[in-house]
């Protein structure tokens, strides 16, 4: 059997983190069942409330509201379960996001989108939320490690090292997607090697989280063998039922090749993992201008010289106006046939590590 996962003083039987996809892909359905499965089962706290019935008019509140709501409701129905929440650094109210996914009981914090380097600083007194921040090299992990001590003296409870095949926003230039020093299995070593001596400085386990293109039980055995605790998988989370998503947005996945992957440059600075579509190809072409900042969400976004809302197109994709909207996937979307529940994706995964581990 896969090794539990073990962050601080919180345990999953296994060692698969559902990826946190915004916007409204990783709510609570989707959160709940993965704890239930014996993962540790993520939301992803931009714009968290937009099925709220006063999202349009006070998007801030009814996220915020939501956000709480949600984290209390997958605790309440899995108990001994684990979730967490992701937080991108880039967003507006960062910090009203930590303190309120903290306050309401997170069990961790996953930060990226940024080097979430005040985060600890943000924690209310009295909560005991893990924190998880997400690197793409082993100098983040460095500078991180360093900063959070000097500072806060405290270290990361774990490491989520993200490497270039992941989906969504990406921590790497567009330029080094490709090249094998960024690759997922050179980071998972690099990123070790740099909080080894934090590790046996400060007597803290900081276990390593590899993500980014990982697919199946053969690829999170591989990854613990070379010494990471654990895996975070998005995309294959994606194609269940319990996902969040529209059930358009979820065929969009199973109707993909290879060649339908595309990367994008994204409003808030990034790179960014997509589906080619009608939408984007029109922002290509220039047609897409917006007419108004609506949520006001990500820092770095510079309205109104962005040709298009990011969220916007985002929140119309997960409700499945595709053409109004675009989706974000991991390199390996186009391995995915058939969309299944959330307890058989982790059977799926559990048989194939075993399968793995056997013919060692």
């Amino acid at each position: 059997m896969p090794p539990p996962l073990k962050i601080g003083d919180v345990t999953a039987r296994l060692p698969v983190i559902q990826g946190g996809m915004g916007v409204g892909i990783s709510m609570e359905g989707l959160a709940t069942a993965v704890a239930k499965a014996g993962g540790i089962g993520v939301l992803a706290a931009v714009l968290i409330g937009l099925e709220e019935k006063d999202f349009a008019a006070k998007p801030q509140e009814a996220t915020y509201r939501a956000l709480a709501k949600q984290i209390k409701n997958v605790k309440k129905a899995v108990p001994d379960g684990v979730v967490g929440v992701n937080i991108m650094v880039a967003l507006q109210d960062y910090e009203t996001m930590v303190k309120t996914a903290a306050s309401a009981g997170a069990d961790l914090i996953i930060s990226g989108a940024g080097l979430p380097l005040k985060l600890p600083g943000m924690i209310p007194e009295g909560c005991n939320t893990k924190l998880v921040p997400i690197v793409s090299s082993g100098r983040a992990a460095t500078i991180l490690c360093r900063r959070w001590q000097g500072h806060f003296e405290r270290l990361p409870d774990a490491i989520v090292v993200e490497g270039p095949k992941a989906g969504g926003h990406l921590g790497f230039h567009a330029e080094d997607l490709d090249k094998p020093e960024f690759q997922i299995e050179n980071l998972v070593p690099e990123v070790i090697e740099a909080v080894k001596p934090f590790r046996e400085k400060y007597n803290a386990p900081i276990p390593v989280i590899a993500a980014g293109g990982i697919y199946t039980g053969e690829d999170i055995y591989r990854f613990i063998k070379m010494g990471a605790a654990g895996v975070q998988m998005g995309t294959r989370f994606v194609a269940t039922h319990e996902c969040d998503a529209s059930d358009k947005f979820k065929q969009a996945y199973l109707n993909a090749g290879r060649d339908d992957v595309t990367i994008i440059k994204s409003p808030v600075g990034m790179p960014g993992r997509a589906l080619k579509g009608e939408f984007l190809d029109k922002i290509n072409s220039g047609k897409k201008i917006p007419k108004k900042c609506v949520y006001k969400c990500i820092a770095t976004c510079h309205y109104p010289e962005t040709p298009y809302c990011i969220s916007m197109s985002l929140v119309n994709a997960k409700r499945g106006n595709l053409d109004a909207g675009f989706v974000f996937c991991g390199e390996n979307v186009w391995r995915v046939n058939k969309i299944v529940s959330v307890q058989e994706l982790i059977d799926e995964l559990v048989e194939g590590y075993k399968e793995a581990a056997s013919k060692e």
